[in-house]
């Protein structure tokens, strides 16, 4: 009875409630194989480790820091976006968030009267919507065609823009696709977002995640029209390693930035000190570890991807950044004598100890997530229990 009605309406996200039962059962004594959260199992980088140990012993992290983010951090922000994106930015529009999911949660709090659309490429990350419902937008799905490497096109976004329609979200390369948008298609978006006047959210998180010579644009860089429209959404969590240090980062028009200040200050306050120290060493100090990481997400990708392929009733495009599989599993579950993607997602948990995502969380409900962030050990057992489980279903 103390519950909103808003909040009824808001589901757990499906990725890390996949990830809670296969812990809980993993803590039962079961030998599960997990490949649901998107998280490198690389550990953090040691030099980026040791700033934040520097910071604890010399006391500068045990105190309150400012809302937007310490200033050593915002530099390090703002030199980095400079080096990699060829862009320039002031203090002034950058705001450090505790993970880039809060920077999309406080910036659609921001930007969103009620009924403000917010039009969502699909499939897409399973919190964009929800978000957006939390604060009284409305999510407007255009499907993305899987012959199109689930890309929209503007003909697309034509048909589905009315004059309530605020923002769309961009995120290349996708999670769960891992597709990426070629600057010819983001410069036609982007153009189309500038002449509409709809805000672009620039989703980059895996920008440094591309392979085999794919090469990430960011749509803020093709002119400064789409810049000035654009609010680039980063962190640090994918590409250096660092999940559960929490920090993310917004850039973008100084008075929306503003805006999500306001919004940190009366509910987080700031992100943990301890953490932005070793923010500021990861996009500052060395990067050698970041390649490094890259490419081993490169070779696991062309084994996983071989791998899953094999398996009866999958279907698959090659990703081209990320670190995630998206096959089509409606094939595969026809074969187990299933017509729901979610229940046969539970099934193999329960009866075979793999845990991968259902894709209904992502808007896609034939096909399911699989992360190869982890080690091929792992990543083999999965798929031969996987197809133990189609083989068994097929035989009953």
């Amino acid at each position: 009875m103390f519950i909103s009605e808003k909040i009824r309406q808001i589901k757990p996200s499906v990725t890390l409630a996949a990830a809670t039962k296969a812990r809980a059962l993993k803590k039962s004594g079961k030998d599960v194989v997990s490949l649901t959260v998107g998280e490198p199992d690389f550990r953090t980088p040691q030099h980026i480790s040791d700033a934040a140990i520097a910071s604890i012993t010399s006391g500068a992290a045990s105190y309150y820091t400012p809302t937007a983010g310490i200033p050593e951090l915002i530099q390090a922000i703002i030199q980095r976006t400079e080096t990699d994106y060829g862009l320039t930015y002031q203090e002034n529009n950058i705001v450090v968030t505790d993970g880039a999911k809060f920077a999309l949660y406080a910036l659609f709090q921001a930007i969103l009267e009620k009924e403000d659309e917010v039009i969502i490429p699909v499939p897409y990350w399973v919190s964009y919507s929800d978000q957006v419902r939390l604060a009284d937008g409305k999510p407007v799905f255009v499907a993305g065609l899987q012959e199109n490497g689930f890309k929209v096109t503007v003909s697309q976004l034509e048909a589905a823009y009315t004059p309530k329609t605020k923002a769309i979200i961009i995120n290349s390369p996708s999670n769960p696709t891992g597709m990426i948008y070629t600057k010819d298609e983001l410069e036609a978006i982007g153009n189309w977002a500038v002449a509409n006047n709809v805000l672009i959210i620039a989703d980059d998180i895996y920008g440094k995640l591309v392979y085999d010579g794919n090469v990430f644009t960011p749509i803020a860089t093709i002119s400064d029209a789409i810049r000035r429209q654009t609010i680039i959404i980063n962190g640090v969590s994918k590409s250096y390693a660092m999940t559960g240090w929490r920090i993310g980062y917004a850039i973008g028009d100084p008075e929306i930035i503003s805006s999500m200040i306001k919004i940190i200050s009366q509910s987080t306050s700031n992100c943990a000190a301890v953490s932005q120290y070793a923010a500021v060493e990861a996009l500052s100090g060395k990067q050698d570890t970041v390649e490094e990481m890259r490419q081993a997400f490169e070779e696991r990708l062309h084994e996983a991807y071989e791998k899953v392929k094999s398996i009866p009733g999958f279907k698959l495009q090659k990703p081209q950044g990320a670190f995630y599989l998206f096959p089509d599993v409606s094939e595969a579950m026809a074969l187990c004598g299933y017509d729901n993607v979610t229940q046969w997602v539970e099934d193999l948990l329960a009866e075979s100890y793999v845990a991968v995502v259902t894709g209904e969380g992502f808007g896609s409900p034939n096909h399911i997530r699989l992360s190869y962030a982890t080690d091929m050990a792992t990543f083999d057992k999965a798929v031969e229990r996987i197809k133990a489980f189609i083989s068994k279903k097929q035989g009953q």
